[in-house]
């Protein structure tokens, strides 16, 4: 594990060398505009995109509309629990960033919200004071040292990314997400691959029915529904990458990159 993790570090310190780096945010702005994002396989990203709204209508919708219906204390005990579970890719990103601080503090919201908060059930640690919690990926981290997204890529069931966001999501099965590499790469008696896949499920559930009423009013008012995903999601990537806490079209503010971690 620890030599996945080193090579993790040094595969992202090296393209931090070889890219033309930089932390300004108006460059960082400019390169991650929605309009510089370049389509360059549309014809496979609608097709996969239909694929995408084929599942979602048989499997994801119906799913999500009914744990719309749980009590409201399930539903934010299995969010809070998927954020807590997502630090473990958070907290790398942090320090890869030079966010040394926030590293810290994510350590603690993780430590605490573990084991006091019961494997994260309870958000103890806002309840006591620490700092709001914004989640990290290696995608961010790679923009914010000055890699721009690339082409914009739909892929089945996994849905929207940027080139870039799609090779840095390689990453977290190199040794970049501990989670990961305790489930599946490694064979321990605690957890298996099926706690991995079922959290990755859980989170798509999770956050299908966050923005429901968002996605079923985007769909009936779009034209085009697949451009104005494609609008949506590079807005919020852009925002995510600046740290921004604009809201992109009343979607909600959880990570559409969490899906594929």
């Amino acid at each position: 594990m620890i030599k996945k993790i080193s090579l993790t570090l040094i595969a992202t310190i090296t393209l931090m060398v070889n890219v033309s780096a930089s932390s300004d945010g108006e460059l960082l702005l400019k390169k991650n505009d929605p309009a510089e994002v370049k389509e360059c396989w549309e014809g496979f990203n609608r097709a996969s995109f239909a694929l995408n709204q084929g599942l979602d209508k048989v499997i994801f919708k119906p799913v999500a509309s009914v744990y719309r219906t749980l009590p409201t204390p399930i539903k934010s005990g299995v969010s809070n629990s998927l954020d807590n579970l997502s630090n473990v890719v958070t907290i790398p990103n942090n320090i890869l960033q030079g966010e040394f601080v926030k590293a810290g503090v994510n350590t603690g919201r993780f430590v605490i919200n573990t084991t006091v908060g019961v494997l994260g059930l309870i958000d103890v640690a806002t309840l006591i004071g620490f700092e709001e919690y914004e989640k990290e990926d290696y995608g961010q981290t790679l923009a914010v040292h000055g890699v721009g997204p690339g082409c914009y890529l739909v892929l089945p069931v996994l849905g929207p990314k940027t080139a870039r966001d799609t090779l840095a999501s390689t990453f977290n099965f190199m040794g970049g997400d501990a989670w990961y590499n305790i489930t599946v790469a490694n064979d321990t008696q605690y957890v298996s691959e099926f706690d991995y896949y079922a959290s990755r499920v859980t989170a798509g559930v999770d956050f299908r029915a966050k923005n429901y009423d968002s996605i079923e009013n985007l769909q009936k008012n779009s034209l085009d529904f697949y451009a104005s995903v494609k609008s949506v999601y590079l807005q919020d990537r852009q925002q995510k990458i600046l740290n921004s806490n604009q809201v992109i079209e009343s979607m909600d503010e959880s990570d559409w990159e969490e899906l594929d971690n």
